[in-house]
């Protein structure tokens, strides 16, 4: 029997946060995206949420400036101000981020973080923007939600692996759009909230090493059960060998 050589590149392999997250949802789909070249048809972009990105991005960086602390930080009792460094814009562009190799795998993993706050013992807390319309109870229960807070464990376990001090304690700055006034005239008003979430990023390193473990294989996983594209495939295979 050949003897199965482990998946490691010359250079390091690049796989952003949102793929460490698609193999959590779907190994199959992950080996198919990095190891094939054979990735999901992407849907269209959320233009609406990159435009209250930027907003949010600019009117924070107005303190950032300053050192002071935004005045929803005051509203929620939260010690300290927007973070500065030198390389946030570089943190901040998606094909960039922050990011750090695996000495072991050669994986570079990334991502782009949308903010980062500094509080008064000069720890570091991840901050996620986040749009949404709902009447409800904005809350991180929904299942759905379950992604975001892995979200924001990975770009604490970045920045502690690139040597810098950061709080378990991250925030989601939440824009909620009115859909109950009287009057659009050309304006879209929101509500915006801040959530506290205390990440653990214990689990990143296992899903290192596993995503690494998938990437070496020479067997195509199994579909998930639970994965859309994979019941897609399957229906349109059917078809195709008709």
């Amino acid at each position: 029997m050949r003897k199965r050589q482990l998946f490691v590149p010359k250079k390091p392999f690049n796989l952003s946060r949102s793929k460490i997250e698609l193999f959590l949802s779907c190994p199959r789909c992950f080996y198919l995206d990095r190891r094939l070249g054979i990735g999901q048809v992407q849907g269209p972009a959320f233009t609406l949420n990159s435009a209250v990105d930027a907003l949010l991005k600019n009117e924070f960086d107005i303190y950032r400036g300053n050192k002071e602390p935004h005045p929803l930080m005051i509203q929620y009792g939260i010690d300290g101000y927007p973070y500065a460094h030198e390389n946030l814009d570089e943190w901040r562009n998606n094909f960039t981020g922050i990011r750090y190799t695996d000495p072991k795998t050669r994986l570079t993993i990334f991502g782009a973080i949308d903010d980062v706050w500094i509080d008064s013992n000069d720890e570091l807390h991840v901050v996620d923007y986040k749009a949404t319309s709902t009447q409800a109870e904005l809350t991180l229960d929904a299942p759905y939600r379950d992604a975001y807070k892995r979200q924001m464990e990975i770009y604490q376990w970045l920045l502690r692996n690139n040597n810098f001090p950061v709080s378990s304690v991250g925030y989601f700055v939440y824009a909620n759009g009115k859909k109950n006034e009287d009057l659009f005239d050309g304006r879209l008003e929101f509500d915006v909230e801040i959530l506290s979430y205390e990440g653990d990023d214990r689990w990143v390193d296992t899903a290192i090493k596993e995503a690494h473990a998938c990437l070496s294989s020479d067997t195509l996983p199994i579909p998930h059960p639970a994965c859309e594209w994979c019941a897609y495939r399957k229906e349109t295979a059917q078809y195709e060998t008709a």
